[in-house]
């Protein structure tokens, strides 16, 4: 029986014949239960963040929280919306280009198991493991400080694009090493060089997964807070001097509310919006990745 049939028909079994078997086993008894508690307990959780956000933040928005202009009054969020959409886009400009073309070179090109893939990858799983402050102080030193960029949008767009850099190359590099060598062998067998085949059959069919490593980028982008108070400031307005301005992203714009104290209503109404600009991304990345996958 081929491994794939296998796979079918322990996807059959139903739910109570596979307690039955598990039952025979203490130890697989005790790590199913493990297992579904973890998932109740994760979805539950889910559930009840967002229902709990949508509860304080629905009510409160409003007109003036969409206005162009930031003042005392309406604590406006569009201008930090403008402002997230000018880090991320600089950002992933910076990163998706190194991240991709880094793991196009470590599975393509270099040797297999040499001592360099060995030393990139250590190191871009120890920069993932970095937190955020981290980088945020190391932007605030480097980018602020050192390059004299100051506090400004391509201070926060440059350390952001330090911090995904290790997450889009792990996630192009297991996109690419599982395209399977047929393909190479095939391509390579009509006489296409390496850098035809890589762009031509090994990129398209990886596509997916480098997609999905770039969309969990941007959501650590929206996300991010600490590292960009170092670096990006927190002015409320869209800078007059384009990249080399001062400005507050959402997730910074929340927080500034909810510490000031002032506004709590209108920091839940801005994590609403924020939560549904998040669900908006996975959502359009899984129609894109549907669409890819279908052609």
């Amino acid at each position: 029986m081929m491994k794939s049939e296998k796979i079918q028909k322990i996807n059959k079994i139903s739910l109570k014949q596979r307690v039955k078997m598990y039952a025979h086993s203490p130890l697989s008894f005790i790590l199913l239960l493990l297992v579904a508690a973890a998932a109740i307990v994760t979805t539950f959780a889910i559930i009840y963040m967002i229902g709990y956000i949508l509860v304080k933040g629905v009510p409160n928005l409003s007109l003036d929280l969409f206005s162009l202009h930031y003042n005392s009054e309406n604590v406006s969020l569009v201008p930090a919306l403008i402002n997230t959409v000018i880090i991320t886009f600089v950002s992933l400009l910076i990163a998706c280009p190194l991240g991709v073309f880094t793991a196009i070179y470590l599975v393509e090109y270099a040797k297999r198991g040499s001592k360099l893939v060995k030393i990139v990858r250590m190191t871009t799983e120890t920069l993932s493991g970095i937190p955020s402050i981290v980088y945020g102080l190391f932007g605030a030193l480097f980018f602020v400080m050192t390059l004299k960029l100051g506090l400004s949008l391509l201070s926060g767009a440059l350390t952001l694009s330090i911090m995904i850099l290790p997450l889009i190359m792990r996630t192009t590099e297991e996109a690419l090493r599982s395209v399977p060598d047929s393909y190479r062998e095939g391509s390579f067998g009509l006489g296409a060089g390496r850098l035809r085949t890589v762009f031509r059959i090994i990129l398209p069919s990886a596509s997916q997964g480098i997609l999905a490593g770039v969309i969990l980028a941007i959501g650590r982008i929206v996300g991010e807070s600490a590292a960009l108070i170092y670096t990006a400031g927190t002015v409320a307005n869209v800078p007059k001097d384009g990249l080399l301005g001062s400005g507050r992203t959402l997730s910074v714009h929340m927080y500034v509310l909810a510490n000031e104290g002032l506004h709590i209503d209108k920091a839940y109404a801005t994590a609403v919006v924020l939560l549904a600009i998040v669900i908006g991304i996975n959502a359009l990345s899984a129609f894109i990745a549907k669409k890819m996958s279908k052609g």
